[in-house]
């Protein structure tokens, strides 16, 4: 690397942690002291909304939006598809259709600190990367192409599913389920932070160990092998971690779309492909990018919330399009 690339690297990463700084809580509150900031116990009105309210909403959102760019910087380098997210691969839906599940029948119970509309996500989503594995083996080849198109079908069927159970649920539950598709972080607490924060953290963990791995895997899996990476063990534990650290955003936030797409392109022109570099700088521009989408969202309208999965899509299908058709080179 040249210095000048080394330079603009350095600058971009410099230009996406104050952006995420700049995203904190603070901005924007109207703090009448800075005992508000510093006395999380004060029971001042304005205390009580910047600590109960204001922040676990913020840090859900940097949460939710590094794992969900992550996601995306991942999958893009396995299946080798500038289109690839975990939404296309069926990993959502199955996610999706777990909680859905839950939501219909009403279980309510906690198991090793996991509530049931959480093991229920983490199990649907289990069983979409099986069902997209067992297809790729039952068709004889186990190529991210094979992968990919299983999993936009088993996409599109538990998608059709979540509607049938949608259709045949009682006007309350319907409601429920719609709000929840759209993707919101209305429901924002410390308890939610803290459960989603283990499957955030240990999917950045992974995935940082692999970022050679992943460099090489974008290319082909030949030069991978050829380099002594164990492709199909390491494709495995990758698709796998990034599932789980998928479905536990799902489970607290519903599914927030194109953010796994956007964030992880924009990073890539301007710093480059080499996922040593692409990896952090995804993660701090994919929570930023989230957090000012919630903040958008928070402020359309004076008289409601609109959840923030509709920001994320009204702004993510022109980028979708212009990505689509400016790769002259995609599979797709």
């Amino acid at each position: 690397m040249t210095d000048r690339a080394k330079s603009k690297v350095l600058v971009t990463m410099v230009g996406f942690t104050l952006l995420c700084i700049l995203t904190t809580p603070w901005l924007g509150q109207q703090l009448t002291s800075w005992d508000v900031l510093f006395s999380p116990k004060a029971d001042k009105v304005d205390a009580i909304i910047f600590w109960q309210i204001r922040v676990p909403r913020v840090v859900l959102a940097l949460l939710a939006g590094a794992g969900l760019s992550l996601g995306g910087v991942v999958f893009q380098a396995l299946f080798r598809n500038p289109l690839a997210t975990p939404f296309t691969l069926g990993v959502a839906s199955g996610a999706s259709l777990g909680v859905t599940i839950a939501m219909v029948t009403g279980i309510h119970f906690t198991l090793v600190g996991l509530s049931a509309t959480s093991l229920a996500s983490l199990l649907g989503a289990i069983l979409s990367i099986a069902l997209v594995y067992g297809v790729a083996r039952a068709s004889g080849k186990t190529s991210p192409s094979t992968m990919l198109l299983g999993g936009v079908a088993i996409s599109f069927f538990f998608s059709s599913l979540i509607l049938l159970l949608q259709y045949l649920s009682d006007a309350g539950s319907s409601f429920r389920i719609l709000h929840w598709l759209m993707g919101d972080l209305s429901r924002a607490s410390m308890d939610s932070v803290l459960q989603l924060a283990p499957f955030v953290i240990s999917g950045i963990v992974i995935v940082s160990i692999f970022h050679k791995e992943l460099n090489l895997l974008s290319i082909t899996d030949d030069i991978a092998a050829s380099r002594g990476v164990d492709v199909h063990r390491t494709q495995k534990l990758l698709f796998f971690a990034v599932s789980l650290m998928v479905a536990g955003i799902i489970t607290v936030c519903g599914p927030i779309g194109f953010v796994g797409i956007m964030a992880p392109h924009i990073c890539r022109i301007l710093i480059g492909a080499n996922h040593r570099f692409l990896i952090p700088a995804s993660i701090l521009f994919g929570a930023s990018f989230l957090t000012l989408c919630d903040t958008l969202a928070r402020n359309i309208t004076s008289t409601a919330e609109v959840p923030v999965g509709i920001v994320t899509a009204i702004l993510g299908g022109p980028f979708f399009l212009w990505l689509l058709f400016s790769k002259k080179n995609s599979p797709v």
